[in-house]
C-alpha cells in the first residue's frame, strides 16, 4: 500500500489491496441498493466508505470506487448518479463540488512498458479539485490532473493537463474556454 500510496508501481493482486477493494464493494453495493429517501443511511455509508467528507455530502447509485480511503471530500459534495473514482493514490476534492452523472476520476493507471504492464503491477498519480467545482456529464479527469477552485469542467470533456482557478474548460482534451470573472 505504501508503494500505491507513493505513486511507485505496485503489485495490484497484492492480498491486503485486494481485500480492500473487496471492503469498498461491500461498502458502496449497499449505497447503491439504497432508496433515495434513506438519507440518513447513505450518508453513514459515504463516511464509512470515504477517508474524510465534510458535512452535507449525497453520493447518488450507482457508485464506484477502488478503496474508498483515498477519497477526500469537502462540505457540500454532490455526486449525481453513475460516478466512478479509481483512488488508487488520493482524490481530493473540495467543498461545494458537484459531480454531473458518469462522471470519472482516475488516480490510477498502469505502466506505459508491456512487460511491467502485463506482470500486473499498477501506478497512479493523485487528482486534487478546488472549491466550487462543477464537473459536467460523462466527464473524465485522467490521474496527476489539479482543478483550481470555481472551476467548471463541461459535459464529455477529457481533463488531461492541470488548470488554475476562476475557468471552464471543455474538449478532448480539454482547454480553456471562458474565464469566470467573480
Amino acid at each position: 500500500m505504501k508503494k500505491m500510496m507513493a505513486e511507485d508501481l505496485y503489485d495490484v493482486k497484492d492480498p491486503k489491496l485486494v481485500h480492500d477493494r473487496d471492503l469498498a464493494k461491500m461498502l458502496y453495493d449497499q449505497l447503491n441498493h439504497l432508496p433515495l429517501t434513506a438519507v440518513e443511511e447513505q450518508s453513514k455509508i459515504v463516511k464509512q466508505l470515504f477517508g474524510s467528507t465534510g458535512e452535507n455530502v449525497e453520493v447518488r447509485a450507482n457508485f464506484y470506487c477502488d478503496y474508498g480511503y483515498n477519497i477526500h471530500v469537502g462540505e457540500n459534495f454532490f455526486a449525481n448518479y453513475d460516478c466512478l473514482l479509481l483512488d488508487t493514490c488520493p482524490i481530493t476534492i473540495g467543498k461545494n463540488a458537484l459531480l454531473a452523472p458518469r462522471v470519472q476520476i482516475y488516480a490510477a493507471g498502469h505502466p506505459f512498458d508491456v512487460k511491467t504492464r502485463n506482470s500486473w503491477l499498477g501506478n497512479g498519480q493523485t487528482v486534487t479539485i478546488g472549491d466550487n467545482c462543477w464537473i459536467g456529464g460523462n466527464a473524465i479527469i485522467v490521474p496527476g490532473v489539479t482543478l483550481g477552485n470555481n472551476v467548471i469542467v463541461g459535459a464529455g470533456s477529457v481533463v488531461t493537463k492541470s488548470f488554475g482557478d476562476d475557468v471552464v474548460v471543455a474538449g478532448n482534451p480539454a482547454r480553456v474556454i471562458k474565464t469566470i470573472g467573480n
